[in-house]
């Protein structure tokens, strides 16, 4: 069993996907179009090249989203997209490049628990944590 967060978004679904695949690599398997689906036809004009489904696999993980019609598209409340590295540079890298344009809630920085922690909502409006541990020995002593 594995677990995967699945994104949805207002209208800016391959825009997000197409960023996140560049911050955090891999592949794009799937980016399948509103109007590439059996129900193009009663799909409004201006929604058919939105995304009804994408997928982006990276280092044995996978992200999906959608774009989420109007009436039914909601801000992500209550969750966090949690990103844990073991290195501290890589902690910084992914923060920096996924803080562009983001609201920070919490710098990069120290913690108890972690070389490098830090919390933000990306400019899609995705809640992101970066995660670098401190080795167990060492978060103990802390």
């Amino acid at each position: 069993m594995h677990i995967n967060p699945y994104l949805t978004f207002g209208g800016n679904c391959e825009e997000a996907i197409r960023a996140y695949q560049k911050i955090l690599g891999g592949d794009i398997v799937a980016m399948m179009p509103y109007g590439e689906t059996p129900e193009a036809a009663d799909t409004p004009a201006e929604w058919r090249k939105k995304i009804m489904h994408a997928r982006l696999v990276f280092g044995g993980n996978v992200l999906m989203a959608s774009d989420a019609p109007p009436d039914r598209f909601q801000k992500i409340q209550g969750i966090e997209v949690a990103l844990n590295v073991k290195e501290p540079a890589e902690a910084e890298r992914l923060f920096n490049a996924l803080a562009e344009g983001a609201r920070i809630t919490l710098p990069l920085t120290e913690t108890f628990w972690a070389v490098k922690f830090g919390m933000l909502t990306d400019r899609f409006g995705t809640p992101w944590l970066i995660n670098c541990e401190k080795p167990r020995d060492q978060a103990e002593k802390s």
